[in-house]
């Protein structure tokens, strides 16, 4: 005769809080960078140095769109610059012939041509640094296979909590 092995009472609330969690984790790495495009953002990583120590290679800045009469000295922009986006700080908004003056913060010289208003993306809003290369990483495709993955094993943990519970549930009703 052979016996079953009883498990421990508690074993689906640890399963149940290990399968939150890492529901929790997934989308604590996806609001970042949903949330904003809902709002109207671009997101960008940044990956040269031109505006450290303000903006660190790895941020992640969140841009919005706006009339580039509106941008002030100081404000750093986004714009278009052949196959890339660039985040500069506007040194000089020529209104009368609508582009701007830039320089990054850690070149000693104003950038070489003039920024046209047609190629602006928006107004720097926000940054926030290292978060960029995490982005990167589960923004590619096998990171979002990493992303499904773990919500899937979350997912499975609270179902299997919930099936335990039924199963203690049917075994101590008489």
């Amino acid at each position: 005769m052979t016996r079953k092995k009883r498990l421990p009472k508690h074993l689906p609330a640890v399963l149940r809080v290990l399968g939150i969690a890492l529901l929790v984790i997934v989308i604590g790495l996806c609001a970042p960078i949903t949330l904003p495009r809902i709002a109207g953002f671009e997101i960008y990583e940044v990956v040269s140095g031109s505006m450290e120590p303000e903006i660190p290679v790895g941020s992640v800045l969140y841009v919005k769109p706006v009339e580039p009469k509106t941008v002030k000295e100081n404000d750093i922009i986004a714009f278009r610059e052949v196959d890339d986006v660039v985040a500069h700080r506007v040194v000089t908004n020529r209104t009368g012939i609508g582009e701007f003056v830039t320089k990054g913060d850690a070149n000693n010289v104003e950038d070489r041509d003039p920024i046209s208003y047609d190629a602006v993306v928006g107004r720097v809003e926000m940054h926030l640094p290292v978060f960029g290369m995490a982005m990167a990483l589960y923004s590619s495709v096998i990171g979002k296979v990493y992303l499904l993955l773990t919500a899937g094993c979350g997912l499975m943990l609270c179902m299997l909590a919930n099936r335990m519970e039924d199963e203690q549930a049917a075994k101590s009703q008489p």
